[in-house]
């Protein structure tokens, strides 16, 4: 089961329908709501056989935070691998760098930019409307027709406080110690919506067995909670989690990108010490058995959105002159967020406990079960 209800492979059983609901979305016309210059895989690759060029910009995490950027940029090999266009991307290294980086691919006349991250919605938005025919898209933000009156801009968000529930569902029902934790890189919306469904699927686990497992790191009344303010510093998300295990956490649900690795570096470290009460983890955004290969003994499962999909299915519409902009919400019910394979815990987590997964994405996707953390009574 733990391959087959909610994931099978990079992305997860329901991510294969994802893939060409989402590109029909895009030639049909979606509907509105409202550095390095080339990586070394690039260059590696076969010679390119069009002369369409997709380009990315990544926020500050870096091409390879085993998070969102890279997430992006497997969107765009996959792109070049099927259809044989060429791809590029800048690195961001702070915010300073957004504007610049964009500028430098409208010069170099990119058939469509990716932007990745939130931070990048204002210099996105501003390059839109001064560069009309230019196609944009844009990972975890979106635009009203009003903002984006060119329609060139697909805005491309993911429902993740909806698998994050059931992650913080799992979380709690795996707990030893009654208490589990997460944090976030920023506190900005596309952070903190995963630990709103984490703390609800937690709450509704109590409400439902009758237990009293106690969320850390995040108070959804008070819209506060622990932040490392950036998603590059490991030593910051080491630092982090080790409060939480000092506090009794044992399942850590880090929604920070790479920072993520100094968490899984402070849980491992922790086992060495507490080998008969070890603590897990839950990874973000991508599987984290395939990203962060080296801590996958250490993951529950992975809160995953898919971001290489949809950039994917941007880019080769894009070729194929059908793009147009709007926005894409991912949910469970598209595919466009799942969980990931339970991977070395398909076996250790109860089948009572996966069937009762199952139930809840059903009763998700119905909308007979709400996300929100405030329709669940606090701890």
């Amino acid at each position: 089961m733990g391959r087959g209800m909610f994931g099978s492979g990079r992305r997860g059983v329901r991510l294969a329908g994802f893939g060409v609901s989402l590109l029909l979305l895009l030639s049909a016309c979606a509907t509105s709501t409202g550095g390095t210059s080339s990586s070394p895989s690039a260059a590696a690759s076969a010679t390119p056989t069009t002369k369409f060029l997709a380009c990315e910009v990544t926020d500050t995490g870096g091409i390879d935070d085993r998070s969102f950027n890279a997430s992006a940029w497997q969107g765009l090999q996959e792109a070049r691998q099927a259809t044989g266009m060429s791809i590029k991307y800048l690195q961001s290294t702070s915010q300073s760098d957004y504007v610049p980086n964009i500028q430098s691919f409208v010069s170099e006349h990119c058939g469509i930019i990716v932007t990745v991250g939130f931070l990048m919605g204002t210099a996105t938005q501003q390059a839109a409307k001064q560069y009309p025919t230019q196609k944009f898209a844009i990972v975890d933000y979106s635009y009203t027709p009003a903002q984006a009156p060119n329609n060139n801009i697909l805005g491309l968000t993911y429902q993740t406080d909806q698998d994050a529930f059931l992650g913080g569902y799992l979380a709690a029902a795996m707990s030893k110690s009654g208490k589990v934790g997460t944090f976030g890189g920023m506190d900005i919306p596309p952070v903190t919506i995963y630990m709103n469904g984490f703390v609800a699927g937690v709450r509704y686990y109590d409400q439902k067995n009758g237990k009293h497992v106690i969320p850390l790191g995040w108070d959804p009344e008070k819209n506060t909670g622990s932040f490392t303010n950036n998603f590059t510093n490991q030593a910051q998300g080491k630092t982090v989690t080790t409060a939480l295990l000092n506090q009794g956490a044992d399942v850590i649900f880090p929604v920070a990108g790479s920072v993520g690795l100094g968490a899984a570096a402070a849980v491992q470290q922790y086992n060495q010490s507490n080998a008969s009460s070890p603590a897990y983890m839950e990874w973000v955004d991508t599987d984290g058995c395939i990203s962060a290969p080296q801590y996958c003994s250490l993951f529950l499962t992975s809160v995953t959105k898919g971001i290489a999909v949809s950039v994917r299915d941007a880019a080769i519409a894009a070729m194929k002159g059908s793009f147009q902009g709007g926005s894409y919400v991912g949910t469970l019910a598209n595919g466009g967020v799942a969980l990931s394979p339970f991977h070395d815990f398909a076996n250790k987590i109860p089948a009572s406990v996966q069937q009762a997964l199952q139930t809840i994405s059903q009763g998700i996707q119905s909308g007979s079960i709400s996300v929100d953390p405030k329709k669940y009574p606090a701890p």
